[in-house]
C-alpha cells in the first residue's frame, strides 16, 4: 500500500511553479533516511513535519537529546518516556513499546553525554531484540546522531562509545528486517560515522558551510564538487533531496509548515532595559545584607515511576478529538466482517504480499481499515492470523460457518499458526473436489519460495494423521481428509502457480 507524506512544495525553478513534495511512506521504511544540516538550517522543523504527517499511519520511536519533540504527545498521542531510569528498566520499557505499538519519545534532555548514549543504546537494544511476533514497522528518528555515533572517539567512555555505536549500526545495517526504519538527522556529517551514514538510501541535505561536510554531501548525492558550493546558499528550511522514497534526481525542496512547536527558540534580538546607569564601582560592590535574595535551583520533578508507565503503555492510547466522528454509525458484525474481507482481499492481491511478515501485514491491514474508516475495535493479531489463512484458502467468512469448515477449522487450531495456511488450502481443495493445488501454490501460500519446504508441510500433516496423500500412476496427487471425509481431485504437483501465472500475466 502506498502512503504519500506531504512535505511540503519544491522550490520553484526557471519558469515552473513549485509542486507538491512528496515521499512514499512505505518507501522509506524499507530505505531509512539521513538529514544533514548546520544548526539553525531547520532539520527539526523538517523532522516534525515527517512526523507529524506520518502519525496516522505507523509507530514512531524519537530519540531526542533536547526534549524538543516531546509537545508531539498533546497533539498526536505520544508517549513521553523520562530516561533517568537504569538500562534494564529502559529495555523492559522499550520492548513493551514495541509489543503494543505505542508511539514514544525518549527524553534525554538533563543528561550528561556517557549517559544520553547509555539510554539510547538501552533503548535501541530493547526495539531491535524484541521478539519475532512484534516486528510491527516503526519510524526511528534520532536527533544529533552525532552524539550517538561518534567517526572518532571522544571524552566519553570507550564503553559508552562502542554500546551507542552498535545499537546505531544495529538500527541502520540491520533494521529493516526488524520492521525499524532509522531517520537520522545530523549537523556534521564528518562527525557521523561511516558505516551507519552509509546505509541511507534517501537524503534531504540542508546549508552546510564546512567544506569537508559539503565535499561529503555532494558525493552522497551525486553530485559534482564544484556543485557543492550550493549549500552555502541555502536558506533555512530548504533542502535537496535525493532517494527512492524522495526523487531520482537531486531535487530542491522547501518544507511545509507544522501543527506543533519546538519548546525551545531560536535567539532573538530586543531592546535592552532602561536601567539608570551605574559606576563600575557600584557594579563589584558586595550586595547589602538585607538587599540579598536567596535564589534556589527549581528541583527538576521526578521521573514517572516505571512500573506506572509500563501500565500506562499497555492501555490504548485514545484517538485525538478531532478524529472522533460520531455522527457515523456502528457497523453491524456481518457488515465489519464483509469489510474485513475486501480489505485482506485487496492485501494479498499484491503478489508481494505472500513473503512479507505477518506483522508487516497486519500494520498494513490497519492502516487500510483506518481508510475505510472501519470504526470500533480493530482484530487483534491473533484473530488476524486465523482470519488471513482463511482468506489465503479463498474461503470467505459466511463459507465459515457451515458444518464442515466448522470442522476444518477446529483441525487447523492445533496447528502452528504459520501452517493453518496451507492446510486450509488443502481443505477448501478437497471440499470443492478441486484438484489438488501445486506445490508452487503451496510455497506461496506458506510464504516461501521454496517448493521443497512446501512438500515437506504435507509430509507434516500426514505424520499428524490429518491427511493421507495418495499418488496415482500418472504422478497425479490427491489428499484424502479421513477426519472430514473429503479428497481432493488428482493434480500435477508441478505444475506452475495460478496466481503468480495470471499476475505476470497481467
Amino acid at each position: 500500500m502506498q502512503v504519500r507524506i506531504d512535505m511540503g512544495r519544491t522550490a520553484p525553478g526557471p519558469g515552473a511553479a513549485g509542486g507538491e513534495a512528496a515521499l512514499d511512506l512505505e518507501e522509506l521504511l524499507a530505505t531509512r533516511l539521513l538529514v544533514q544540516g548546520n544548526s539553525g538550517s531547520g532539520k527539526s522543523h523538517l523532522l516534525r513535519r515527517l512526523l507529524e504527517q506520518s502519525a496516522p499511519y505507523v509507530q514512531q520511536c524519537i530519540i531526542d537529546p533536547e526534549g524538543d519533540f516531546i509537545t508531539l504527545a498533546e497533539k498526536f498521542g505520544h508517549t513521553v518516556v523520562d530516561a533517568e531510569r537504569s538500562e534494564a528498566e529502559l529495555t523492559r520499557i522499550a520492548g513493551r513499546v514495541r509489543q503494543h505499538r505505542v508511539s514514544v519519545v525518549l527524553n534525554l534532555e538533563g543528561l550528561d553525554a556517557e549517559q544520553q548514549m547509555r539510554a539510547a543504546a538501552a533503548f535501541l537494544g530493547g526495539m531491535f531484540d524484541a521478539e519475532r511476533d512484534f516486528w510491527y514497522p516503526v519510524l526511528v528518528v534520532v536527533d544529533e546522531a552525532q552524539l550517538f555515533a561518534p567517526a572518532v572517539a571522544g571524552e566519553v567512555s570507550d564503553e559508552a562509545r562502542k554500546a551507542s555505536l552498535g545499537a546505531m549500526t544495529n538500527l541502520m545495517c540491520r533494521g529493516r528486517k526488524r520492521g525499524l526504519a532509522g531517520v537520522i538527522a545530523t549537523q556534521r556529517l564528518a562527525k557521523l560515522a561511516k558505516n551507519v551514514a552509509a546505509e541511507a538510501s534517501n537524503f534531504l541535505m540542508g546549508r552546510t558551510f564546512l567544506d569537508i561536510d559539503m565535499a561529503r554531501a555532494a558525493d552522497l548525492l551525486g553530485m559534482d564538487r564544484r556543485q557543492a558550493e550550493m549549500f552555502r546558499d541555502l536558506q533555512r528550511g530548504h533542502f535537496v533531496a535525493l532517494g527512492p522514497a524522495l526523487s531520482r534526481r537531486p531535487l530542491p525542496v522547501v518544507i511545509g509548515t507544522v501543527e506543533t512547536g519546538a519548546r525551545s527558540t531560536s535567539p532573538k534580538l530586543l531592546p535592552l532595559p532602561d536601567a539608570p546607569a551605574i559606576s563600575t564601582e557600584d557594579l563589584f560592590r558586595p550586595e547589602p545584607e538585607d538587599e540579598r535574595v536567596v535564589r534556589r535551583a527549581v528541583p527538576r520533578p521526578m521521573p514517572e515511576a516505571t512500573a506506572d508507565l509500563l501500565a500506562r503503555l499497555v492501555k490504548p492510547t485514545p484517538a485525538p478529538a478531532t478524529a472522533l466522528r460520531p455522527t457515523e454509525p456502528e457497523l453491524g458484525e456481518a457488515e465489519r466482517n464483509a469489510l474485513y474481507d475486501a480489505v485482506l482481499s485487496e492485501l494479498l492481491d499484491d503478489p508481494d504480499a505472500a513473503f512479507r511478515t505477518v506483522p508487516v501485514l497486519y500494520q498494513d491491514f490497519l492502516v487500510r481499515c483506518r481508510i475505510r474508516r472501519v470504526r470500533g475495535e480493530s482484530l487483534g493479531l491473533p484473530a488476524f492470523r486465523r482470519r488471513l489463512a482463511v482468506v489465503r484458502a479463498g474461503v470467505d467468512h459466511e463459507a465459515t460457518e457451515t458444518e464442515i469448515w466448522s470442522r476444518a477449522l477446529a483441525l487447523a487450531e492445533g496447528l502452528a499458526e504459520d501452517v493453518q495456511g496451507v492446510f486450509l488450502l488443502l481443505a477448501q481443495a478437497s471440499i470443492a473436489g478441486a484438484p489438488c493445488p501445486p506445490d508452487a501454490a503451496l510455497a506461496r501460500i506458506y510464504g516461501t519460495h521454496s517448493t521443497s519446504r512446501a512438500r515437506r508441510l504435507l509430509s507434516y500433516y500426514e505424520e499428524r494423521g490429518l491427511i493421507v496423500i495418495r499418488i496415482d500412476q500418472k504422478a497425479g496427487r490427491s489428499i484424502i481428509f479421513p477426519d472430514l471425509g473429503t479428497e481432493t481431485a488428482a493434480g500435477d504437483p508441478a505444475a506452475p502457480d495460478d496466481v503468480v501465472r495470471k499476475s505476470a500475466a497481467e
